[in-house]
């Protein structure tokens, strides 16, 4: 806006000069040699297209994109037709600033309109041969005798040279010929590269403009620039030109090195960058690991109306490089990984843009980068580094689509699949080291190590064993966030067969004695939790007691944890919604601690009740179904996931004992009730097939079953 209101005083301050004779007489003879000027200009302009007139799909036959030989990245697919609207040339700013060039003779106007240039849109199909030229000559009007620029005229010749830079690249990426020039015979490569040299500081416009000619052009001495610090106002104008090298072919490692920096220095920028700026971004990443656009679009200034579509386009490479893999070279693998890298740096920044699972994802695989490259001594050997982002990968599936991963419920309701099912113990050591070095100082990180943790049926190797549960029960502390507390107590429930048999590892009573007490702690760090719904710490939470009464179950197989169970209080927790599982753990438990006070103020009333509705939820239990109960005694069955747990099925002689001891209390509505109940658990684990631990549980069913029907008959003969 600046430049604009410069430019219209300078014509306002210009036009006082002139007398109204004079314009009169101007007037008059513009008049009469308009028609004249337009017929010649059509001409002109007819004379012009017959000799240099490029259409706009012309292909650069020296181009070659960086990456033709990395088949693992590459795709055959067209290119990304962006959405953006459509301005005909007319409604553009380019023709008035032409007209300017064409017209004015004042100095000052010239400069503002030089001053413009970039700043405005220039379409491919848009002739500015001439001002080309013209610039030139005006720059070159700007230096003495000696070649220097006059330090009077540094202004005008800066203006100059960021006009020609900037259209001089979109004559390039027209795929002009070498041998046009904008001097009088000389190879523009030259002249770049002495208007570089004229500059007292380091210029990254003329820079990259004349590397590109390098580059493109391959002169026949002298040596390319190189790049030095740039102002923003330079980075925003990379982020718009840098394209252009990419989608040419015309890259070395400077320029790529250069693109990273303009990435991230305008992505992480104190002050937030204008949508405008992270669309160039967005575009410059996407052209950097083999993106096709239109050349229409990429040079289009203002692209934020089709950043969501380049959001999309990035976010499908990433998928392409993290899921690909196969036999390739070093210096293909070391591509891909580069191409990972720049993907991550822009998708991290732009979290509004994508599904919020994506995201997750997308900043656990970037965690996990960042954190092998920093431990990586060869930190050039990328390849390596992607290739241990590569060991973990996997897909969330959540109950619920497009839910935020940040959402309390999702830590429940989500499912990780994992590509290879054949990880060992020992390939997820890494993790819990990651996972030592991040939980007391990086609590979101060592929540989504965690996470990862939590899926895998094995979570490290005997070597790590002890540190991880070490790291556990640092991260059920009472004064970490909650949401690190609970994806600890899921790791834990996770891990919670190797827990139960803790007594085999050295120290055990040490590790008995911290891991209880924290486990209570993960489900309720104050001594009054809340009842407030919201309140992922309240009293009652479904999902999250669920996941501890199953921990809970488990540990109580071995009698080494029910001193810790009953004396950290675990046994006092009123969870009733869960019968099964209290079942188990009081059945389990109540043969070798019968004088335990919490456990002898039962009445038989009470556990009668437990053993009931053990019973009527234990198919949903058994078999992981997601059932609606219909007070009183009808279960619908939504649908269900084959886990079959072996222990549940284990304990079910434990549980028909159980209820033998209590069934006489009971009246013949309930034992009808309970009966249907055994009835249609048989008939399920008979259909999974005979094994050992199903057939016992069968075995005592059936006994259960017959007990209950000579009850019931004699009910009938009473009543008779």
């Amino acid at each position: 806006m600046d430049v604009l209101h410069r430019l219209l005083g300078t014509l306002r301050k210009s036009w006082t000069k002139f007398y109204k004779g004079l314009l009169a007489v101007c007037s008059f003879v513009w008049g009469c040699l308009q028609p004249l000027l337009r017929a010649l200009h059509r001409i002109a302009h007819w004379l012009r297209s017959l000799v240099l007139h490029t259409p706009t799909s012309v292909v650069d036959p020296e181009a070659q994109r960086p990456d033709q030989n990395l088949h693992a990245v590459a795709t055959d697919q067209g290119p990304v037709k962006l959405e953006l609207p459509v301005t005909p040339i007319s409604s553009l700013e380019a023709p008035s600033i032409k007209w300017l060039f064409e017209t004015s003779t004042d100095p000052e106007v010239f400069l503002a309109a030089a001053s413009l240039v970039p700043h405005v849109e220039w379409p491919l199909d848009f002739d500015v041969s001439d001002m080309l030229h013209q610039l030139y000559d005006v720059y070159m009007s700007c230096l003495d005798v000696q070649d220097r620029i006059v330090p009077s005229l540094e202004e005008k010749a800066s203006a100059c040279t960021m006009a020609l830079c900037h259209l001089y690249y979109g004559r390039i990426f027209r795929g002009f010929p070498a041998d046009e020039s904008i001097s009088q015979g000389a190879f523009n490569y030259y002249d770049f590269e002495r208007m570089s040299r004229r500059t007292k500081v380091t210029n990254n416009v003329l820079v990259a403009t004349t590397r590109l000619l390098y580059l493109k052009y391959k002169p026949f001495w002298g040596f390319p620039p190189k790049f030095g610090a740039c102002p923003d106002s330079v980075l925003e104008w990379l982020s718009h030109t840098l394209p252009f090298h990419f989608v040419i072919g015309k890259v070395d490692e400077d320029v790529e090195e250069l693109a990273v920096t303009v990435i991230s220095k305008l992505l992480c920028s104190s002050s937030s960058p204008s949508p405008q700026i992270i669309a160039n971004c967005t575009l410059l990443a996407c052209v950097m690991v083999g993106v096709k656009f239109d050349k229409k679009d990429i040079v289009r200034v203002d692209k934020s109306s089709a950043l969501p579509q380049l959001a999309q386009s990035l976010l499908a490479q990433f998928r392409n490089v993290l899921w690909t893999l196969g036999e390739v070279d070093l210096d293909s693998a070391i591509r891909r990984a580069w191409h990972f890298d720049i993907i991550c740096r822009v998708l991290y920044d732009l979290p509004d843009l994508l599904p919020p699972a994506e995201v997750w994802n997308l900043g656990v695989y970037w965690k996990i980068y960042s954190r092998a490259r920093s431990s990586e001594q060869n930190h050039r050997d990328s390849s390596a580094l992607l290739l241990t982002v590569q060991r973990f990968r996997f897909a969330v599936i959540s109950s619920r689509l497009q839910q935020n991963p940040a959402a309390p419920a999702w830590l429940w309701q989500h499912r990780i699949s994992w590509q290879d099912d054949s990880h060992s113990p020992e390939d997820f050591d890494w993790l819990v080291d990651y996972l030592g070095d991040t939980c007391s100082n990086n609590h979101a990180t060592a929540g989504d190590i965690l996470v990862l943790l939590s899926s895998m049926s094995v979570s490290c190797s005997p070597a790590k064993r002890c540190l991880y549960i070490e790291k556990l029960v640092a991260c059920m502390g009472s004064s970490m966030p909650t949401r690190l507390r609970h994806a600890a107590l899921r790791a834990a429930h996770s891990f919670r067969e190797v827990l139960a048999s803790i007594d085999v590892v050295e120290d055990a009573d040490m590790f008995l004695a911290k891991l209880s007490p924290a486990i209570l702690t993960a489900v309720s760090p104050e001594p009054v939790a809340t009842s407030t719904n919201d309140n992922p710490d309240r009293f009652f939470h479904g999902d999250r007691d669920l996941c501890y009464l199953e921990l809970i179950f488990a540990l109580a197989r071995n009698s080494v944890w029910h001193p810790y169970l009953y004396g950290d209080g675990h046994i006092d927790r009123d969870l009733r919604p869960h019968a099964f599982y209290l079942a188990g753990i009081f059945l389990q438990t109540t043969s070798e601690e019968v004088s335990v006070t919490s456990l002898s103020s039962i009445t038989e009333q009470q556990w009668w009740d437990m053993m009931r509705k053990a019973w009527h939820v234990a198919f949903c239990t058994i078999y992981d179904t997601h059932c609606v109960e219909s007070f009183p005694i009808r279960v619908e069955r939504i649908y269900t996931i084959y886990r079959d747990d072996i222990h549940c099925v284990e304990f079910l002689p434990v549980l028909v004992e159980g209820t033998k001891k209590y069934m006489h209390i009971a009246s013949k509505p309930e034992l009808i009730f309970l009966i249907e109940s055994v009835d249609d658990l048989i008939r399920s684990v008979e259909r999974q097939g005979l094994q050992e631990h199903r057939e016992r549980g069968i075995v005592a069913m059936k006994e259960l079953s017959v007990v209950v029907d000579d009850i019931l008959a004699k009910f009938s003969t009473y009543c008779g």
